[in-house]
Formats: structure tokens, C-alpha cells, sequence
């Protein structure tokens, strides 16, 4: 992932939501003076360039030229700014083609190198997440350039993934994209599946497709029937995608997220009983730890890297509710962070839970995704909290504004005489000269893309759900119950803390929750 300013490019929109305008500025300016192009030795894994490096480039080109100016970063007006952000993107999008030209099929292999292309041999294990996962930024990308090939061959990828899933409609982790099957079969909301749904929901928001909406309720409403505890809701169960019994009994930090996403699918209450097992594990241990086995009560994997998913659900829980309880444990994980993981030059990682032992090390995704929900979190004024339309947060917390509309004179972000709208196949005939070496090539890609027009993708499934049963008393009732003893102590009904019971007690370490 190095070797091009990963922080530097990953946080640029961090600086706009702070309102810093001579730092958005400059570090725009010294983006574009160190990195001219992506013309580097670098063998990458394409999820995790797509979402913190072409993410952050096509959020940051956005916010300085949005008509609107809803952040104040407007840059393009007085001559600073002249779209060198969006031509590194497009530089960097067909550096990550070959991982999809040389697949068999719509599935891009996981790594590609960004000079010399793929590289045979390469493994054909990839996950979920890191197939569909990829969909904001490629389709930004296209609507940008008015090159579709990269949301088409995205969406296509997304499809690969859709297509291969179980009669449940679920998901696994680990598919092998030239035998074109699933090689782990454990699904859940975290690691290796999490964000392909939050992809699904939010592609819909921000591109207005109901087929991205019809795919999603069909995965989430699946996720409810099989994969979360049936008393209280308080977790989702690690379960094999195809039996639906449960394959592991811990969760992971990445999972998270889930409570926020849940707000974003209108289930506030849903996502309310969610969170509280993560609010509690953080109590415990000032941290979450990398993953937390649920039967044992103890950590599976010691580390926080300062990962982000548990202040994000904070976050957009705090906005969906307005309870001030949101806004208590947001300090306390401020505190915690500040006390715990600070040093003489930034964060640093813990390396166990258990122990105050650091590690030197600051992922870019602490200055991107953390820091960022947590200053929005206390920002009540920010002006992203007065916006009435269907902005999104990427994965990796860029943001992703409304694009402004093509003009005929002005700075238009869409390109004047876009076709997009009519969903031309226009795949460009020139490439960017330095992402063009003599391999360059996207003919199976477009054989791919022949076989099958966007619009016909995402068939419904030949697997229909099943409507939940209800029981007795007209609830949803979801079949076994899946329990272990942490949960059946949440079961009982969590009164919330009041505000002063959000911080420790003689730095208390328990899990136990309140009740009434």
C-alpha cells in the first residue's frame, strides 16, 4: 500500500469537514506536486487502494469544485485548482483494470501491480466484501470521466458475487474466482463480508438504481432471518451461508459498523440493540479488541489498530436519536484514546487490550474514518448536518456530495455532453500516456461487458426469502434460537446508561450491562 503519500491522499477530505481551508488547500497542492501519477513499483490489493486512494481523490475533487460549495473548500474558482485530482483517479482507475482483464470472468484478482500490470501466478482467493466493495468509487469514477467501463466491469464484479450466492441469499468470505466457488462459507456482518452490504445500500442512495436497493433488502432481510440472535438482537452470528448453523462464536471489531448501516436502512431501533454489545465490550477494556469470543467472554485477538466502525455506528446513531447518551460515550472514547494511545507524534496502535503495550504503527483509516465521525459527532453546526440530499459516506469515510449538474458554462464536474444518462458503452480509446505500457489491453473486459447490458444484471433471486412467521403475540419470530450466555444476560431488557454511567467507575472493567 505505500509509496504514495497514503495518509496524505486518504485524509484530504478530513481537513474539509474541519473547515481548515488553507490545510485542504495546501495539502491538495502538495498531492498534486509529490505524486504526479500512479506510475510506481507498487503491488497492491484493489479493495483497499480503491477505497482510501481513489476514494479519497474523488471525494477531494468533488468538495473543491461542488458549485454549492456546502464545505467552503472551493477551489477551482481563483485558478489554485484545475482538476489534477480527478486525472490522478482516472490514472489510477485503469492501473486497477488488468485485475479485472486478466479474470476469467467479472471478479478482479484481489492484487495487481500498478506499473507492470498483473502478474500471473497470482492468488484467485478473494472475499465478498472485496469484490463488492467497490461500486461508489468506479461508478463516481465514470460519471466523472463519462468512461464507463469502470462502473460497468464494477457493477458486473458485484453481480459475479450476487449470482454466486446460497439459497439462503447469503454470502461467504472467500471465493475462488477461477474454480468460481466459495472456499470459506462463513458469513456474517464482519471481516471479509461487511462492507459488500453497506455498498449495496448505499450505491442506491447515491445513484438512485433500485436494482442496488431491490439486492440489498433481499441480503439484509436474510442477514436477520438467519444470521442475528433471536431474543434481543443484540449480535450477528459468524454462520455458514448455507446450513445457516452457526460456524464461530466470536465477533470482530469491523462488525461494528453494522449499527450504523442499520440507520441508514431505517431500522434505528434495530440498530439501537445491535450497538449495546459493542458499547459494552469498549467499557470493558477501553478498546475493542480485534475480536471478542462471546462463550468465552475473553479476546480472541488482542490488538486495536484505533479502527473506526464502533465510533461510526456512535456517530450516525447520535444523529438518527439525538439521545445525549451517544454523545457521553463518544467522550469516552475520545478519552480513552487520548489517555491510552497517544504519543509525541500521533496515535499509535495498542497491540493488546490487556496490556498498555503500543506498536508504531498509525493506520491513514484513524485520520480518515475516527477522527473525522468523532469531530462530526460533537459538530452539531457542520454544514454536512444541514444537507437534504443523498450524500453518502464511502467505507473509508470520504464523502461522496451530490455532483453538480452539467452547465453550459462554468465548472461542470460532469462532463459537457455526458451520455452516462443513456448508459453508452464509451470505454476510451486513450488511456492516460503513463498508465499505458505495452500490455496495456481491455478486450476481455469489453467481451464481458458485451455479454451483458447493465440494465439485465442482478436477476431476482431463482431463491426467493421467505416472509418471517410470526408468532403468538403478531411478533417476528426467527426460527431457532442461536444463544450464548453473554447474550442471554443482554436479552433481558438493557436500560440505557444515564449520561455520568457512560464513563467507568474505578475503572471498571465489566461487561455486565444494566438492567431493570
Amino acid at each position: 500500500m505505500g509509496d504514495y503519500l497514503l495518509t496524505l491522499v486518504d485524509t484530504l477530505d478530513t481537513l474539509a469537514v474541519l473547515g481548515d481551508k488553507k490545510g485542504f488547500q495546501r495539502a491538495v497542492k502538495n498531492t498534486i506536486k509529490f505524486l504526479p501519477n500512479f506510475d510506481i513499483d507498487s503491488h497492491v490489493q484493489v479493495f483497499e487502494v480503491t477505497i482510501r486512494i481513489l476514494g479519497g481523490l474523488l471525494s477531494a475533487h468533488i468538495i473543491a469544485t461542488d458549485e454549492q460549495n456546502t464545505l467552503g473548500m472551493r477551489l477551482d474558482l481563483n485558478g489554485t485548482y484545475n482538476g489534477e485530482l480527478l486525472h490522478l483517479a482516472r490514472d489510477l482507475g485503469y492501473r486497477l483494470l488488468p485485475a479485472f482483464e486478466a479474470s476469467p470472468n467479472a471478479t478482479p484478482y484481489p492484487r495487481t501491480n500498478l506499473k507492470h500490470g498483473f502478474a500471473r501466478g497470482e492468488t484467485s482467493n478473494t472475499c465478498a466484501a472485496g469484490v463488492g466493495t467497490l461500486l461508489l468509487e468506479f461508478g463516481t469514477l465514470s460519471r466523472l470521466t463519462n468512461e464507463t467501463i469502470f462502473e460497468d466491469i464494477a457493477r458486473q464484479a458485484l453481480n459475479d458475487v450476487w449470482a454466486a450466492r446460497s439459497k439462503k441469499n447469503l454470502f461467504g468470505n472467500d471465493f475462488d474466482l477461477e474454480k468460481q466457488r466459495w472456499v470459506g462459507t462463513a458469513t456474517g456482518v464482519g471481516a471479509g463480508v461487511d462492507s459488500l452490504f453497506e455498498y449495496m445500500l448505499k450505491s442506491y442512495v447515491y445513484f438512485g438504481d433500485e436494482q442496488y436497493l431491490r439486492v440489498f433488502e433481499s441480503s439484509y432481510t436474510a442477514l436477520l432471518q438467519y444470521a442475528r440472535d433471536t431474543v434481543g438482537g443484540y449480535a450477528f452470528f459468524n454462520i455458514d451461508m448455507r446450513s445457516a448453523e452457526i460456524a464461530s462464536s466470536w465477533v470482530d471489531s469491523l462488525s461494528a459498523f453494522i449499527p450504523g448501516m442499520m440507520v441508514l436502512a431505517g431500522d434505528v431501533d434495530g440498530a439501537e440493540s445491535a450497538y449495546m454489545l459493542y458499547y459494552h465490550i469498549w467499557r470493558r477494556f477501553r478498546a475493542l479488541p480485534e475480536r471478542f469470543n462471546l462463550f468465552l467472554r475473553e479476546p480472541d485477538l488482542l490488538f486495536y489498530p484505533l479502527r473506526p466502525e464502533f465510533v461510526e455506528s456512535t456517530y450516525f446513531l447520535y444523529r438518527a436519536t439525538r439521545d445525549p447518551f451517544y454523545l457521553d460515550v463518544g467522550e469516552m472514547v475520545l478519552e480513552d484514546i487520548n489517555q491510552l494511545q497517544r504519543t509525541a507524534c500521533g496515535y499509535a496502535s495498542r497491540h493488546s487490550v490487556s496490556t498498555l503495550e503500543l506498536e508504531e504503527r498509525m493506520e491513514s483509516f484513524f485520520l480518515s474514518e475516527t477522527m473525522k465521525y468523532l469531530y462530526l459527532l460533537f459538530d452539531d453546526e457542520n454544514p454536512l448536518h444541514f444537507l437534504d440530499n443523498n450524500y453518502v459516506f464511502t467505507t473509508e469515510a470520504h464523502i461522496l456530495l451530490p455532483l453538480s449538474p452539467v452547465r453550459e458554462h462554468g465548472s461542470a464536474q460532469y462532463p459537457r455532453g455526458s451520455s452516462f444518462s443513456s448508459r453508452k458503452l464509451i470505454h476510451s480509446e486513450h488511456p492516460p500516456k503513463a498508465a499505458k505500457p505495452p500490455f496495456y489491453q481491455v478486450d476481455n473486459i469489453r467481451q464481458k461487458l458485451r455479454q451483458a447490458h447493465p440494465d439485465d444484471l442482478f436477476s431476482q433471486p431463482k431463491y426467493a426469502t421467505k416472509g418471517f412467521p410470526a408468532n403468538g403475540n403478531g411478533q417476528v419470530s426467527l426460527g431457532k434460537q442461536r444463544q450464548c450466555p453473554i447474550l442471554r444476560e443482554l436479552a433481558v431488557r438493557v436500560q440505557y446508561p444515564v449520561a455520568a454511567s457512560a464513563t467507568r467507575s474505578n475503572g471498571g472493567s465489566s461487561l455486565q450491562p444494566q438492567f431493570e
